[in-house]
């Protein structure tokens, strides 16, 4: 069992911001260009992606960044927008004990060279050599970059056979038939073209404006099958998925339904979401509708964008959250406990709050570490803000972001203020990453910007309490144990649920670890895993504020666990 990093450091000031936007000074240097040029090519207020991964391996999280540039099919140089960036963490602590937060471009040094019109960014260990490697999704074709374990990268996409020439957004890496190898899902949007671009104007000021997603036909998306050997095979026929065309554009893998297999949620813009149940050998059925998730309450759709799953009320099973376009609210959707959902987004006091904002970028997330999993939301609009109109804006779509407590009876409330001046800047958002970039226990949040600069936010809430940080890892001993479940064991309360996962928000990457609160008691901990093969194990032992790394196979097991 190895011990990652340490302790938290002593509870930042009471008068701080909760969270600080520390990009500029750490060095992130970065704005993602859409390359619009007044003709409002659809693709350019969709926006790019942000990943945290730890790519060289030494227990910093580092920060991918998705570049747009000009759009596909018009004249100019596409490599002058600078394409996708990494940025390495360097960041170490003062004599003082204090944090200080650096990154370096390494872009060119770990060799990667992504120039396409950049959407989203997903991260696996596809051929389990204990390296994230990166999959891009592009307006155009798709990229993915082995990690060869030594701080460099190759492309490899045309040997692994994942290309997708047409529009992807969001995707995800997972064990879809527990093989022990990471299959990929691939949320494609809408089948468009520069050449097909149709003018389209504002309701409010007739104004041209970007066009609605029913202006251009849906397409499939697609699951390619890890054969195991560095290459992919089409399987999306054969999975059933090739047989619905809908817009997609977040995806999360879990296992919603508690069969043991791993099931796929698609948010759909403008289309009914999508709930493909795992039926075994790669294959998968829509339940959307019937398990309540496909709709709201009221039988609408909505323009989803964003998605994540997580046990907001600690019943045991993974809800749903769903963004969506000004006027329509985000969506709350409760799992019951076998997967089937019923929308609370007003009696959880999330529907009114959101009603003036147009949702991408989400995570559920412990921000203040009291056990119960907040929301952070990142927001931007998508056709004309009147006001920003009057106000003679050159981009005239910014809007603030959002952050929301769960206060622990099925409901919370909006703290979107008190998390500091780094919520309140309006910003076209899209990508919204989150994971702990310090080590502290405390979750941090990296936002992805159209036409502005990305935001490095530290978390900074003073925290009383403890945490403990947990690791999976498969038997080897390598490869994130992602789709594993963990519970915290405490003789006085009952047992709570955090889910290994990477995927989810908005064409992002999340931070893998788990992270639980321990309240006043700094006492050694234990917790139990169910691993992705069904098998259950118990760790005990585990010392306060800090990460462990929990291997499959070095636990004690547990029998009759399900």
């Amino acid at each position: 069992m190895t011990i990652l990093l340490g302790a938290l450091t002593a509870p930042a000031a009471a008068q701080e911001p909760w969270f600080v936007d520390v990009a500029s000074e750490a060095g992130v240097d970065f704005t993602y260009r859409n390359g619009m040029a007044g003709r409002f090519w659809f693709p350019e207020i969709m926006g790019g992606g942000v990943a945290l991964l730890d790519y060289d391996n030494d227990g910093r999280l580092d920060i991918y960044l998705v570049q747009g540039g000009l759009m596909p099919g018009t004249a100019g140089d596409q490599k002058a927008a600078g394409g996708d960036r990494l940025f390495r963490n360097e960041s170490f602590r003062d004599e003082d004990g204090r944090w200080v937060p650096r990154f370096r471009d390494v872009t060119r040094a770990a060799g990667i060279e992504a120039h396409g019109y950049g959407m989203g960014v997903a991260t696996g260990d596809y051929d389990a050599d204990g390296f994230t490697d990166l999959y891009l999704l592009n307006l155009g074709d798709n990229q993915l970059w082995r990690n060869n374990g030594d701080g460099t990268f190759s492309d490899v996409t045309g040997t692994a056979g994942v290309n997708d020439p047409g529009w992807s957004v969001s995707a995800s890496f997972a064990d879809l038939d527990g093989d022990g190898r990471e299959e990929l899902v691939v949320a494609n949007y809408a089948d468009y073209t520069v050449a097909r671009n149709k003018e389209c104007r504002s309701a409010l000021t007739s104004q041209l404006d970007y066009c609605s997603p029913s202006t251009y036909a849906g397409v499939p998306d697609r699951l390619f099958h890890n054969l195991g050997d560095g290459r992919f095979e089409d399987a999306t026929a054969r999975a059933g998925l090739g047989d619905v065309a809908r817009h997609g554009l977040g995806v999360i893998v879990a296992d919603l339904d508690y069969d043991g297999r791993p099931d796929i949620y698609v948010a759909n813009d403008g289309d009914p979401n999508s709930l493909w149940l795992n039926e075994g050998g790669l294959r998968f059925r829509d339940e959307a509708f019937l398990a309540g998730s496909a709709v709201n309450a009221d039988g609408m759709t909505e323009a989803g964008m964003g998605v994540d799953a997580g046990d907001y009320n600690r019943s045991g099973a993974k809800d749903l959250f769903v963004t969506h376009m000004r006027a329509e609210t985000n969506t709350l959707y409760r799992n019951e406990g076998d997967g089937w959902f019923t929308d609370v987004t007003s009696s959880a006091g999330l529907g009114v709050p959101s009603l003036s904002y147009t949702g991408f970028g989400t995570a559920w997330t412990d921000v203040n570490l009291d056990g119960w999993l907040d929301l952070v939301i990142g927001n931007g609009a998508v056709t004309l803000e009147r006001d920003l109109v009057e106000a003679g804006s050159d981009f005239p779509y910014h809007q603030r972001n959002q952050l929301f407590l769960n206060e622990g009876n099925g409901r919370f409330r909006e703290a979107s203020e008190a998390a500091g001046p780094a919520f309140a800047v309006p910003n076209v958002t899209r990508g919204a990453a989150v994971g702990d970039l310090d080590n502290d226990g405390r979750p941090d949040v990296v936002f992805s910007n159209i036409e502005g600069p990305a935001q490095v936010l530290m978390n900074r809430m003073e925290i009383a309490g403890h945490w403990l940080g947990l690791e999976l890892v498969d038997a080897s001993g390598r490869r994130h144990a992602t789709g594993s479940f963990a519970w915290l064991l405490d003789a006085d309360a009952p047992p709570y649920l955090r889910h290994a996962r990477a995927d989810g928000s908005y064409a992002s990457a999340q931070d893998p670890r788990l992270r639980f609160a321990l309240g006043d008691s700094a006492a050694p901990r234990a917790v139990r895993v169910r691993w992705p093969d069904g098998s259950d194990e118990e760790f005990r032992g585990l010392a306060a504020d800090r990460y462990h790394t929990l291997t499959q196979g070095e636990g004690v097991a547990v029998e009759g666990a399900r």
